[in-house]
């Protein structure tokens, strides 16, 4: 009859099956760096709980009963079920972190917010990245990113959700000849003679300058400082308010271009569950800023 009220402790099972394999008490012990009295005890104490004797002692060591032989397969696969069990409780737990890069103006609080209150014990930080950082995703600094399309990755190489479109704006100087409009088209801005082409389709990007001579300039701040010059016009994304911080700057909203496209990057085939859960999180709270709640321009 076994212990009433106590359930079967593997590792008593474990001790079981080392004696089998060994068929000598004296060499489990030795293998498990427990006495060899205290592990007799603990197969005693199994053979009590199962109500069977498993073991016979023998001159050569230790041979297993009728009993004993049916319960080794039965143990061995139970120990093997208890490690699987471990093991994917571990690997759950050891990917349950994320990496988020966000780019240029985005504002991502709001999804890594609720992502956090969904998933309190996951590890989720977050990485702000320039527009030189776009490997950041290949190198696996980061695990997810949140840009504007287009982005400089293979397509085959990355998952690519969409989160929601911004209209443009154009951003000028006050004195600018078009300062005073409510609007402007993509059609006139096409005109200009810095950028003939400018404004088909297929050559949008988030972020554009346009202005006769205008050099190569990777800083944000240094694009601005141009366009207050009066050396160069911009044309960006309306979610991007930095440009509204600068009282001598004008933003004028441009009808008829191609929205600008807020996505989420991920690389293909990661494994990762909170890419999951943050692209369902980013797809649920992350929206256009005209569409937030209390959003105003500046």
């Amino acid at each position: 009859m076994n212990d009433l009220g106590q359930d079967l402790e593997l590792r008593l099972v474990r001790y079981f099956t080392v004696v089998a394999a060994h068929q000598h008490f004296g060499r489990a012990a030795a293998d498990l760096h427990v006495a060899q009295p205290a592990l007799s005890r603990q197969i005693q104490r199994l053979e009590k709980y199962l109500g069977a004797r498993l073991l016979d002692r023998v001159p050569q060591g230790a041979r297993l009963t009728p009993a004993g032989q049916r319960f080794l397969p039965q143990a061995q696969a139970l120990l093997q079920a208890a490690r699987q069990a471990e093991l994917a409780v571990r690997e759950q737990a050891e990917t349950q972190h994320i990496a988020i890069g966000y780019v240029e103006d985005l504002v991502i609080t709001a999804a890594v917010r609720e992502l956090r209150l969904r998933h309190p014990d996951a590890e989720i930080t977050t990485r702000y990245l320039s527009c030189r950082d776009v490997g950041a995703l290949s190198d696996k600094r980061v695990d997810a990113l949140i840009a504007r399309a287009p982005l400089p990755l293979a397509a085959n190489d990355v998952f690519t959700t969409a989160l929601y479109e911004e209209p443009r704006m154009l951003v000028v100087p006050r004195d600018h000849p078009l300062a005073d409009r409510t609007s402007v088209t993509a059609e006139e801005l096409a005109g200009e003679e810095a950028a003939p082409c400018m404004f088909e389709t297929a050559d949008w990007t988030s972020y554009r300058i346009l202005g006769a001579g205008v050099p190569p300039i990777e800083s944000y701040e240094d694009k601005l400082e141009l366009v207050s010059s009066g050396r160069a016009i911009a044309v960006l994304p309306v979610g991007d308010r930095r440009s509204s911080l600068r009282p001598d700057l004008v933003t004028v909203p441009v009808e008829g271009a191609p929205p600008s496209q807020v996505v989420l990057v991920s690389r293909r085939g990661d494994p990762n569950p909170m890419i999951r859960n943050l692209r369902l999180t980013a797809k649920a709270v992350l929206t256009a800023p005209a569409a937030r709640p209390g959003s105003t321009w500046h």
